[in-house]
């Protein structure tokens, strides 16, 4: 579940802009801001199957940009590159052919 929910806050972080106001509100306050099903009806006066069946919609969305924009992929892999690239730097190694490999696929990621 702590996965999932890690996944779902990255989703939200680079895909928010592309989500209406309503399903922004209600991925924030069960993702972020840790808000049960009930309290979330309990503020927008509605049931909780409703806020349940727009989460469940919204996460659909999310997992759909993702699939064709693979930006938090993307994010993933960078984060990768770097750390392999800073422990090329901190090894006592001359080996500048590897670094510069590794700086290309950085660049390639964009």
């Amino acid at each position: 579940m702590l996965e999932k929910t890690t996944r779902m806050n990255y989703l939200y972080d680079f895909y928010q802009s592309l989500l209406t106001p309503k399903q922004r509100s209600y991925m924030s306050l069960y993702y972020l801001d840790d808000f049960s099903l009930g309290e979330i009806a309990e503020e927008y006066n509605i049931s909780r199957q409703a806020v349940y069946d727009n989460i469940k919609r919204t996460e659909a969305m999310l997992e759909e940009y993702e699939e064709k924009l693979l930006l938090f992929h993307k994010f993933q892999e960078r984060g990768k590159l770097i750390v392999r690239i800073k422990d090329l730097l901190k090894a006592d190694s001359t080996d500048t052919t590897t670094i510069i490999q590794k700086i290309a696929e950085l660049e390639k990621l964009d």
